[in-house]
């Protein structure tokens, strides 16, 4: 058991490198962001449905899948002996890599919503953005920015 307590607290700190801290809601700016005139437009949310946003991992998906191999090997390497101990640590490194992938991409997965919004000027536009907070059918709201920068928010 004292050498199970490192591994899993290794394994934890190693995997809380894949929380996603992507800015991808309506109320966050990006630096490039501040201090910048940006256009606004007004709009009705004409439809509504929820999605995710899959991030992009950082480091391409290596922290989750490496994390994971090395956690995933130790804990195999505690199993048995002889050829049966390498046996199991290989298939522990194997495990741990798809476990700790499996892991990283649904701590980069974001629920959003995405939005159809008719503007006062009668172009319907979609745009998707983070959650962070409650949309409505029907609801007033204005379009901050422009094409890959735009962000939603109420009226």
């Amino acid at each position: 058991m004292k050498r199970l307590l490192p591994v899993l607290a290794v394994g934890l700190l190693t995997l809380a490198g894949c929380a996603n801290t992507a800015p991808l809601g309506g109320d966050v700016y990006r630096s490039s962001q501040a201090q910048t005139g940006q256009q606004v437009t007004f709009g009705t949310i004409t439809a509504l449905r929820q999605v995710q946003i899959q991030a992009d991992s950082r480091l391409g998906g290596a922290i989750g899948t490496g994390g994971g191999a090395v956690i995933g090997g130790l804990l195999g390497s505690q199993v048995g002996g002889g050829s049966g101990r390498q046996l199991a640590t290989a298939a522990g490194v194997i495990g741990g890599a798809v476990a700790g992938s499996a892991i990283e991409e649904s701590a980069n997965r974001v629920r959003a919503w995405e939005m159809e919004i008719r503007r006062d000027d009668g172009q319907n536009i979609v745009v998707v953005q983070k959650a962070d907070r409650q949309f409505q059918t029907g609801q007033r709201v204005r379009m901050i920015g422009s094409g890959a920068s735009l962000t939603v928010a109420p009226y």
